[in-house]
């Protein structure tokens, strides 16, 4: 298999690991908790502790590979993300769980950015689509997934597995990176900016963490108001101390170019508002229709599917319809599949729901190819490292920001209904809600001009004559 078609697979391979893991957990928390002599309140600390862990470390990832290789950087996160999880499995405390979900976060902030940056690096800009495809379908499928395997490990081995399978995917992973992957560094070492990254870490940390929590009723909300009050005080600090600073953490200049703009703004919105799936989906499934926690991953798994098989199609109709169109046009398919989710009842056939679920799979894994590549359209080389930092943590925030607006749409709502517990009726406004958010994302993506990223498109260029271009319909692409 040619290099350029199995860099992009090694780094989904580690992705899907790193995205599973992040929410495998959350159907085991009982099983674990009354394991190690705890409560699954209290256990909810290692859920956070690794999104805090991933938002103080994704300001350093790309000034770390420049500095020591990416190839190494991206074997050691895999390395650390292995520790962690066999520290989650040996664990006998509360106290070790939340350290060893800690040094997965530490694996997990290096893994994604400097996999992406391996990617913008290594591969051409002509077949970046189709390599961007396969790194945005872990994202996809990991947070579908991850709850009905999680349960299914539970109850049939023992939670204990959950972590344990990381390790052979992650030895699979350092070795094919070792022969694969070029260890890629800068040519000239910057000075780090430990000033920024204190800031823009705590930054990043007190707004990710506080928003994953608002509406989960897991701490008070005046704590919840100081968490993100505090980190907004922190990234107000950055955006001073990085004008004042040659080479900050987190380059901003970068928002000075249309689509890398348009492509993090504009997906961060689109983010936030499909980022609330994977958490209502399956709490109406379950809470609502009364549905066991493997039923609903069984239908939740259609989106997955739609996702996979979008990665044949991407490339093609980017080529055809170019970023602009597809983004503005996509953006509204998916919004509006997103609110028809809100229109299910426990009487919907699962025929119906499979169907859209399955649709809407496919157009949200374009949407997010489309952006995901858009993001390095106009990136110099040299500093594709500062822009996957800075990608990552708009990811970062978007995620946690969606499911805390997914979280409390339902909580007002079943106020509203004066409901002690939730129900079905209380599903579909939050749907509407985060429909309505990720439609306000073609307003940044309408600023795109029509040419945008043509180059990675091909769109309105002539085809490369070389056996090794980009195209789907090549013998090469069906392997």
């Amino acid at each position: 298999m040619r290099r350029d078609r199995i860099v992009p697979l090694i780094i989904a391979v580690a992705l899907f690991m790193e995205n599973m893991d992040s929410t495998v957990i959350a159907t085991s928390l009982p099983a674990i908790a009354a394991d190690i002599g705890t409560n699954p309140l209290a256990l909810k600390l290692a859920v956070t502790s690794y999104l805090l862990s991933l938002a103080v470390f994704i300001p350093a990832s790309g000034w770390t590979a420049d500095r020591f290789g990416a190839r190494t950087v991206f074997r050691a996160a895999i390395a650390v993300f292995m520790v962690g999880s066999i520290g989650c499995a040996l664990s006998s405390s509360l106290t070790d769980f939340v350290v060893a979900r800690i040094l997965q976060g530490m694996g997990g902030a290096m893994m994604s950015p400097v996999g992406r940056m391996l990617l913008v690096r290594t591969i051409s800009k002509r077949e970046l689509v189709s390599a961007m495809a396969w790194v945005t379908t872990p994202a996809l499928v990991g947070p579908v997934i991850g709850p009905p395997i999680g349960g299914f490990i539970t109850t049939y081995a023992t939670w204990h597995w959950i972590f344990l399978i990381n390790i052979p995917i992650g030895l699979l992973g350092i070795v094919l990176s070792t022969r694969y992957i070029e260890n890629i560094r800068a040519e000239q070492h910057e000075r780090f900016d430990i000033a920024g990254m204190i800031y823009a870490g705590f930054g990043i940390a007190g707004i990710a963490f506080g928003f994953s929590v608002a509406g989960l009723n897991f701490l008070p909300w005046t704590v919840v108001a100081a968490l993100i009050g505090g980190g907004a005080i922190f990234i107000i600090a950055y955006l001073v101390h990085a004008k004042r600073t040659p080479v900050p953490a987190l380059d901003l200049t970068l928002f000075r170019l249309t689509t890398f703009r348009a492509a993090v703004v504009g997906g961060f919105i689109f983010r936030l508002g499909i980022g609330a799936l994977p958490f209502l989906l399956p709490l109406m499934l379950q809470l609502g229709f009364g549905l066991s926690p493997f039923h609903s991953g069984l239908i939740t798994f259609a989106s997955a599917a739609g996702a996979m098989g979008m990665k044949a199609a991407a490339s093609s109709l980017l080529r055809r319809f170019g970023f602009r169109n597809i983004l503005l046009f996509n953006a509204v398919i998916c919004s509006v599949m997103l609110a028809a989710c809100g229109l299910f009842t426990a009487t919907t056939p699962a025929y119906i729901m499979l169907g859209l679920l399955l649709i809407g799979g496919f157009f949200r894994s374009l949407e997010f190819t489309s952006i995901n590549t858009l993001a390095y359209a106009e990136i110099e080389h040299e500093r594709v490292s500062r822009a996957t930092s800075l990608v990552a943590v708009g990811q970062q925030l978007a995620m946690s920001s969606g499911v805390a607006v997914g979280a409390l749409a339902v909580d007002l709502t079943a106020a509203w209904h004066g409901h002690a517990t939730l129900v079905a009726e209380d599903f579909p406004p939050a749907f509407y809600v985060v429909a309505a958010i990720s439609l306000i994302s073609v307003v940044f993506f309408r600023q795109l001009p029509h040419d945008a990223g043509a180059e990675i498109s091909g769109r309105g260029l002539l085809a490369p004559k070389s056996k090794d271009a980009s195209d789907p319909s090549s013998p090469d692409e069906k392997n």
